[in-house]
């Protein structure tokens, strides 16, 4: 799965952790890993352009999606085409996030795994027009933030484990050799 990711923002995050989420979304969605996505962040002007440009509506916003292809070559794993999925894009503004995590309570991290994964999401044609879909869509969506962030924990613990092993092997004298210097 190839995820690109541009920061055009001016702020300063994360950008794999982003991309970690895109892609834990686009695996749990069962997305063909030939698929392609782009994200772009963008400053609150260019998001308001955007928002202006092509949902008619004043002002910046948090995320839009711009879909490619056909959704279900891209969602399918047993399908049959080879040739890579364009999804599209996800475009996020960090500037307008910042004000929705501290209203939220999370960190601006939290906020833009939420929106990163809200906009896979509606690349794969999920929306929240209506209250069904709404339920439908935000339901999904918050299963996927609650398994991603329980993975993401999972490694956090497992990478300070391994720095405890290594730092109580380090001083036991029993840390490991490296393999080149042994064969030489």
């Amino acid at each position: 799965m190839s995820i690109e990711i541009a920061n055009e923002s001016g702020m300063a995050v994360d950008e794999t952790s982003i991309v970690s989420a895109a892609r834990f979304a686009l695996d749990r969605m069962e997305v063909s890993p030939l698929a392609e996505l782009s994200v772009v962040l963008v400053t609150l002007d260019v998001m308001a352009d955007l928002h202006v440009r092509w949902m008619d509506l004043p002002g910046p916003t948090d995320v839009m999606a711009f879909p490619m292809d056909e959704l279900d070559a891209a969602r399918r794993p047993d399908s049959g085409d080879t040739s890579p999925a364009l999804l599209g894009d996800i475009v996020l503004c960090p500037a307008f996030a910042k004000d929705q995590a501290r209203t939220a309570g999370h960190s601006l991290m939290d906020e833009l795994h939420l929106l990163t994964v809200h906009g896979v999401l509606h690349l794969l044609g999920y929306d929240h027009a209506e209250p069904a879909e709404e339920r439908e869509m935000f339901g999904l969506q918050k299963r996927i933030l609650t398994d991603f962030k329980a993975a993401m924990a999972a490694v956090k613990r497992r990478d300070a484990q391994r720095s405890n092993d290594d730092r109580l092997l380090g001083a036991a004298g029993l840390n490991a050799v490296d393999d080149t210097a042994e064969n030489s």
